[in-house]
């Protein structure tokens, strides 16, 4: 047969070959090429970073371990054991959004990193009750925690496998953090 003719005869092969590859060819395009301009998400995700397994101690006197929480979603804040008023914010901004969640919430832990010597008025502890009161202060738990000016200006959460993923601004809108802890905890199977 002469080359004339088998061109035509191997043209759908050709054919199949361009479509099958094209979506693959047009999504590294736009991986490399293209920012999307908006995201569903309200907090700012982070390049996932596994936790330390630090040695801490509870308000309490106990012992804790971050892997305590595996399987479970985190809401994490870091401030002072004096827990002025951001700090109270970002305590009601965490448990409320926790409650939001209606019959999910029992897959959301609260911890609070104390990041000096001081520690929380039994009051404090009433309030948010159910927010693990962590004393860590020198610890590398919150050393490793991103932050563009200081770590107390955040809420942060820590998913299922104990990686920091994404934060949230102290002056959040709770609105915003609820829609995102339920799309994660739809999609979640784990927590």
């Amino acid at each position: 047969m002469s080359e004339e003719k088998r061109v035509p005869e191997r043209l759908p092969l050709y054919l199949i070959a361009a479509i099958a590859t094209a979506p693959l060819l047009v999504a590294c395009l736009l991986y490399q090429f293209w920012r999307p301009t908006s995201f569903t998400n309200y907090g700012r995700l982070l390049p996932p970073a596994s936790i330390l397994d630090a040695p801490l101690r509870q308000a309490d006197g106990s012992p804790f371990k971050f892997s305590d929480l595996k399987g479970k979603w985190v809401f994490l804040t870091v401030d002072s054991g004096r827990c002025e008023a951001a700090c109270r914010d970002k305590l009601y901004k965490m448990r409320q959004v926790r409650l939001t969640q209606g019959e999910h919430m029992n897959r959301i832990e609260r911890a609070w990193l104390i990041d000096d010597d001081i520690v929380p008025a039994e009051q404090i502890g009433k309030e948010y009750k159910g927010t693990r009161q962590l004393l860590a202060r020198d610890s590398a738990v919150i050393s490793q925690l991103p932050a563009d000016t200081s770590v107390r200006d955040h809420i942060y959460i820590v998913d299922p496998l104990g990686n920091v993923m994404m934060r949230y601004g102290k002056d959040a809108d709770p609105t915003g953090i609820k829609k995102d802890m339920t799309r994660l905890l739809k999609v979640s199977r784990i927590g």
